[in-house]
C-alpha cells in the first residue's frame, strides 16, 4: 500500500486556489438546486454574501466546465451534507488527499 504524501503547504495552497472556488461553486449550486435551500439561507449558513451566492448560481464565480474526479465528487457531496445537517466537517486535507488520489489514476 502506498503511503499518503506528507502535508506540503505549497502543494495544498496551489490545490486550494485551483480547486476550492470550483468546488464551492458546485456545492452552492447543489445546496440550492438539489437540496432546496434558498439563496438567502445558503448565504447565512456559509457566511458569505447573498451576491456571492447569486454569482455562484449564475456560474459567474468559480465555475468550470470540467467534471470533478470521483474522489472530489464524494468530498463535495459530504460538504453539501454537512451544510444541510449542520454536522460534520470537510478539511483542506480532505481536498488535498482526494485530489492526490484522483491524480494518481
Amino acid at each position: 500500500m502506498t503511503e499518503p504524501p506528507s502535508c506540503d503547504i505549497m502543494r495544498c495552497d496551489t490545490l486550494a486556489r485551483r480547486l476550492l472556488p470550483q468546488m464551492r461553486a458546485e456545492m452552492v449550486y447543489r445546496l440550492v438546486n438539489e437540496r432546496g435551500i434558498s439563496q438567502s439561507e445558503a448565504s447565512k449558513r456559509l457566511g458569505i454574501s447573498r451576491a456571492a451566492i447569486s454569482q455562484y448560481m449564475s456560474r459567474k464565480r468559480g465555475f468550470t466546465r470540467q467534471d470533478f474526479p470521483g474522489d472530489l465528487e464524494v468530498v463535495i457531496e459530504r460538504w453539501v451534507s454537512a451544510i444541510v445537517s449542520g454536522e460534520g466537517t470537510i478539511t483542506i486535507c480532505d481536498v488535498c488527499r482526494s485530489a492526490d488520489l484522483a491524480g494518481r489514476r
